[in-house]
């Protein structure tokens, strides 16, 4: 009999109302007959509670070459199946390091940076490294200097004293 059947004999028959259903609440016993227990979600039941905003899940270089070679080795269809199923993957995903490791990208298979390409003006990077050489050149002038004058300081102790000769900086 029905549900509809039974409320409506129900509406002719003042006793005979159906029961309204009510959910079942945390404390009382499920469908499958065992008793649910406030730490049952951390004997591998999942939480039903789902995140305000899902997380995008990243995979690792290593994590991408053990699947590629994994599908590699299993090339009939049921294997590389039961693989993405077993890891949780899409075809896509092998598919795309599939090329990727064709393409060598593989080695540095790391996530790629979103966004616009930082482009360098040659002359800014010339510039870079002019500034860095002469930098370093600047340092090695200063200890070449502090050098010099300690020998001469040393030479006019010793009673042997060396003259000051100008440097021609124009010249160079």
């Amino acid at each position: 009999m029905s549900k509809s059947n039974v409320r409506r004999m129900g509406s002719e028959s003042p006793g005979l109302e159906a029961p309204e259903r009510r959910e079942g609440e945390r404390n009382e016993p499920d469908r499958s007959g065992g008793v649910s227990s406030p730490g049952s979600a951390s004997r591998g039941v999942p939480d039903p509670e789902v995140a305000a905003k899902p997380k995008r899940r990243r995979f690792t270089a290593d994590y991408k070459r053990s699947i590629v070679e994994q599908a590699e080795a299993g090339q009939d269809a049921g294997a590389i199946g039961s693989l993405l199923r077993r890891e949780g993957l899409y075809s896509s995903h092998l598919s795309t390091w599939r090329r990727q490791s064709r393409q060598g990208e593989l080695a540095a298979l790391t996530p790629k940076k979103r966004g616009r390409k930082i482009t360098v003006s040659p002359l800014l990077e010339e510039n870079r490294k002019l500034v860095a050489t002469n930098a370093r050149l600047q340092k090695r002038l200063e200890n070449a200097e502090l050098i010099i004058d300690v020998q001469k300081k040393l030479a006019a102790l010793l009673g042997r004293p060396i003259p000051d000769t100008p440097i021609d900086e124009g010249n160079e």
